[in-house]
């Protein structure tokens, strides 16, 4: 007689219950989704928070990479992980200071009077904004090498080109401007303010050079204003 068979349950492996070394989500050496998409935006607002800062104050040939990594407090591992270049850095710090600048143009712009006021409002928050060093530098000075033109004019061009056409547009069919072309008149304008920016940085005097570039505007402008009848 054979002897009996051991039907004892044998303790199933860990591979057998579907269990293996990774950690459960929610864990805290596996954050939940959220969590994570929050420490990554984190990490990305302190580098391009730190890329503003030097860059501003250093400028972009002075500052490396260890350099943004270090005042960011994160790895230079952590950087390349968000930013395959330092130029790469520069552009998202270009994009963030140059959204501020026209989101304060806008606003000026919206609270003036008449079209050449709103006009000369807006231009001259970009002028303002040019006297201080660390845009100058960003904006003015290294955006155009850095990027290359091609790439500084399209994020020049990106948000502002639209708002400052159909602000011409609606001019025109208001009476109250002539412009055959707004859209060509806007490009030539956006090239005027970058070169605005070079005189002023390039100053004895910013103040003054600021001033007499704001007045030469307004008088440029008040050309495209429509005459009686």
């Amino acid at each position: 007689m054979s002897p009996p068979a051991d039907v004892r349950k044998r303790p199933r492996s860990a591979t057998q219950m579907g269990m293996t070394d990774t950690p459960a989500p929610g864990s805290r050496d596996h954050p939940p989704a959220s969590l994570r998409a929050e420490q990554i935006a984190q990490t990305r607002a302190a580098l391009v928070a730190a890329g503003r800062q030097l860059f501003g104050t250093k400028g972009y040939a002075a500052t490396s990479v260890e350099d943004i990594a270090r005042t960011a407090r994160v790895t230079t591992g952590a950087l390349y992980h968000h930013f395959p270049t330092k130029a790469a850095v520069f552009e998202a710090v270009f994009e963030q200071v140059h959204a501020e600048m026209l989101a304060a143009s806008m606003e000026a712009s919206a609270a003036a009077e008449g079209t050449l006021d709103m006009l000369a409002a807006g231009f001259d928050i970009f002028l303002d904004w040019v006297l201080e060093p660390a845009v100058q530098r960003i904006l003015v000075t290294d955006a155009p090498a850095v990027l290359g033109l091609a790439r500084f004019v399209e994020l020049d061009e990106r948000y502002a080109l639209e708002p400052a056409v159909q602000a011409l547009q609606a001019a025109n069919a208001a009476g109250l401007l002539h412009v055959d072309d707004p859209q060509t008149l806007v490009r030539l304008l956006f090239g005027a303010m970058t070169r605005a920016g070079l005189l002023i940085a390039s100053s004895p005097d910013p103040k003054a050079t600021r001033d007499a570039v704001g007045a030469t505007f307004s008088q440029m402008m008040s050309g495209f204003l429509a005459g009686p009848g």
